[in-house]
C-alpha cells in the first residue's frame, strides 16, 4: 500500500504557508500604505455630526493590534467629521472636508510634528518649541497654506489674515490649547480650501468643541506623545462608528474595542 504520509504533510506545507501568507499581506491597496505602522491613535464617534468621540492608542508587534493603556473621551470638530485628505483614497460617499467648516477630518494620517510653548517637551517625536511670531496659515490663497511658518522669516505680510497663531497664550487671552500637541498630516499637499491647521491639542474642557482639530485631557496628552516614536511609523485614524465597522477589516485596523472610556 501506497504511504500517503508524504502527499499530505506536502498539502498540510503548502496549505500553511498560504493561510500565513494571507496574514501577512495587506488586505487592501489601501492598507499597504500604513502596513508599516505599529502605533496608531484610533478616534471614534458616533456618527458623522457628532462633536465628540472616543480615543483608544493601539501598537502591534509581528501580529495584530493590541490596546495600550484606556479609553478616554475627546472633543472634535463642532460640527462633526468628514472625509480629509491623508493616507486612504477618498470614499464616494460622506461629506468631505472643507476650509472652515469646523468639521475634523476623517481617515487616516501620518503623525507629524508635536509642538508646544516649553522649549522641550517628553517625547520622541520632533519637536518644535512656539513662539509669538509663529503660525499656521489657514488663508486658502497663501503660497504658505497649511504650513506652520515664523513670521520673522516671510515677513509680517504673509501672517496676515491667518487665524492660527501658534502661541495662542500670548495671542487669545491666555488660551493654553496649545500648550502641547501634535500635527496630523492632513492636507499635506496643500490643497487649497480643503482644510488647514489639523493638530491634535488640549481641549478647553470636555464640553467644549474644536474648529476641526481633536482635543482631550493634558495627561492623556502627555501620555500619547511619550509613547509616540516615530521610528513605528505612526498613524492617526478618526472613523464615525459605521465606517468603521465598513472598512476596519479591509483597512486592517484594531478590532472594534469594547471598553468606555473614562
Amino acid at each position: 500500500m501506497r504511504n500517503p504520509w508524504p502527499a499530505f504533510a506536502a498539502c498540510l506545507f503548502m496549505t500553511l504557508l498560504a493561510a500565513c501568507a494571507h496574514r501577512s499581506a495587506p488586505a487592501t491597496r489601501e492598507a499597504a500604505r500604513w502596513s508599516n505602522a505599529t502605533q496608531l491613535v484610533l478616534v471614534t464617534t458616533p456618527d458623522w455630526n457628532t462633536p465628540a468621540g472616543t480615543l483608544r492608542t493601539f501598537e502591534r508587534n509581528g501580529g495584530g493590534w493590541t490596546q495600550i493603556g484606556h479609553a478616554t473621551p475627546v472633543t472634535i470638530g463642532r460640527t462633526g467629521a468628514a472625509w480629509g485628505l491623508g493616507l486612504n483614497d477618498v470614499p464616494a460617499d460622506g461629506p468631505r472636508k472643507r476650509e472652515g467648516d469646523g468639521r475634523s477630518p476623517a481617515g487616516v494620517f501620518a503623525i507629524g510634528t508635536a509642538f508646544g510653548y516649553a522649549a522641550q517637551a517628553r517625547t520622541a517625536l520632533p519637536y518644535a518649541p512656539m513662539d509669538a511670531n509663529d503660525y499656521c496659515i489657514d488663508v486658502p490663497g497663501s503660497t504658505l497654506y497649511n504650513r506652520i511658518v515664523d513670521a520673522t522669516e516671510v515677513g509680517a505680510g504673509a501672517v496676515a489674515g491667518s487665524t492660527e497663531p501658534m502661541r495662542r497664550d500670548l495671542h487669545a487671552n491666555g488660551d493654553q490649547r496649545y500648550r502641547l500637541g501634535f500635527v496630523i498630516e492632513h492636507n499635506a499637499a496643500a490643497r487649497p480650501s480643503a482644510g488647514s491647521c489639523i493638530f491634535a491639542h488640549l481641549w478647553k474642557s470636555p464640553q467644549d468643541a474644536t474648529a476641526g482639530c481633536t482635543a482631550m485631557a493634558d495627561v492623556e496628552m502627555e501620555r500619547i506623545l511619550a509613547w509616540l516614536d516615530p521610528g513605528r511609523h505612526p498613524v492617526f485614524v478618526l472613523l464615525p462608528d459605521a465606517e468603521y465597522a465598513k472598512r476596519g477589516v479591509d483597512w486592517q485596523l484594531p478590532a472594534r474595542a469594547a471598553d468606555k472610556p473614562r
